[in-house]
């Protein structure tokens, strides 16, 4: 590695530790602050909730790393670009453009970085977190996870549901059964599938089982579709249902495959694996469109404003890339093509960006 490479390297590791340490310590101050009310109205201590705060920066971490790479990035290319360094660089029949390739391979090793947290750590943490979230602080004790099926207790029911799905507010393998007195079992509903609306549940393709009094007999009913009023929202089984943020890619993948096997439609979640891979990536478009921004003429001027420029470029991928899952969760866009849709324009836009630079 030249005396070059290392110089940029060194530069761009100390701001880069400078910028990830604010943001993440703001984002520990404003998520504590903003639910200190929540805190407050539950069981949980002060101290207990900041851990529950801190479980979340692995998460964090991960999300911020993009944008705390391309503030980095024009940090040090605009510094650079103001004190004559790329000038003088240019000048002696240097290329400035080779501080491009120590810029990639950083950003590449920062990939793999976040891949490898989100297929360890994360999975963990989030666990923890939404734990904590749904048991401690939302008190939703008599609704459980196990492995991806959801377990209700409501009153005198034992509620048990296959299938969330979290985009259509739709459920899918439900089985309702109502207990008497000595847990004995009244009647029992099993239900293909369900959906929200207007304030009730309505399900479809019912067989309810009815026990008949004084014998051991069961009177069996069938329905194509009827309305069962149950205590749980759809907001409930959100809080509940296992989401891919504990998943890692491995898991996620073959939660995928178990979905699509029982007949269910795993859109949301096939989204989601594919964008396990494709936002790692955005590290390599964040650094390209880092070095660009900081070559430019105007940021020799005026470096304050081309930060600037870095947040509000940052922001608008984050707007392009949560529009575009959300196409992919709304099936208007196939999953490998709302995951990598942002990723494509901005490397594109970036390359060329970069390009007309000099």
């Amino acid at each position: 590695m030249s005396c070059l490479n290392r110089y940029w390297l060194k530069e761009f590791i100390k701001f880069f530790a400078v910028i990830q340490v604010i943001i993440l310590v703001l984002f520990i101050f404003i998520d504590y602050l903003s639910r200190m009310e929540k805190f407050l109205r539950s069981d949980i201590s002060l101290l207990a909730a900041l851990n529950y705060v801190l479980l979340k920066l692995p998460f964090m971490f991960v999300q911020l790393t993009p944008a705390g790479i391309l503030l980095a990035a024009i940090t040090v290319f605009g510094l650079m670009n103001r004190n004559n360094e790329l000038l003088a660089i240019r000048s002696s029949g240097i290329n400035a453009y080779i501080l491009i390739k120590p810029a990639v391979c950083v950003a590449l090793l920062f990939s793999l970085a976040l891949f490898f947290l989100g297929e360890t750590l994360i999975p963990v943490s989030m666990s923890k977190v939404f734990e904590i979230e749904n048991n401690v602080i939302r008190k939703k004790n008599h609704m459980a996870v196990a492995r991806e099926n959801i377990w209700i207790k409501s009153e005198n029911r034992l509620i048990h549901i296959n299938y969330y799905d979290p985009a259509h507010q739709s459920v899918a393998g439900v089985t309702i059964a109502s207990l008497g007195e000595n847990f004995q079992l009244e009647s029992r509903i099993d239900a293909k599938n369900g959906y929200y609306r207007d304030g009730e549940w309505v399900f479809e393709n019912i067989i309810e089982q009815v026990h008949a009094k004084d014998l051991m007999d069961y009177e069996v009913k069938t329905y194509e579709k009827k309305s069962i009023p149950l205590a749980f929202k759809p907001d409930d089984l959100e809080t509940v249902a296992k989401k891919s943020e504990e998943m890692s890619f491995s898991e996620l993948r073959k939660y995928v495959k178990k979905v699509k096997a029982e007949g269910y439609d795993a859109t949301p979640y096939e989204v989601d694996l594919n964008g396990k891979i494709a936002f790692p990536f955005i590290c390599i478009i964040m650094v390209l469109t880092g070095a660009a921004t900081g070559m430019r003429s105007f940021a020799k001027r005026n470096l304050p404003m081309t930060i600037a420029l870095g947040v509000v470029i940052a922001a608008l991928y984050w707007i392009m890339y949560g529009f575009c899952i959300s196409l992919g969760y709304g099936g208007i866009l196939p999953p490998l093509i709302s995951a990598w849709m942002t990723n494509i324009f901005f490397s594109s836009m970036g390359v060329l960006y970069l390009m007309h630079s000099g």
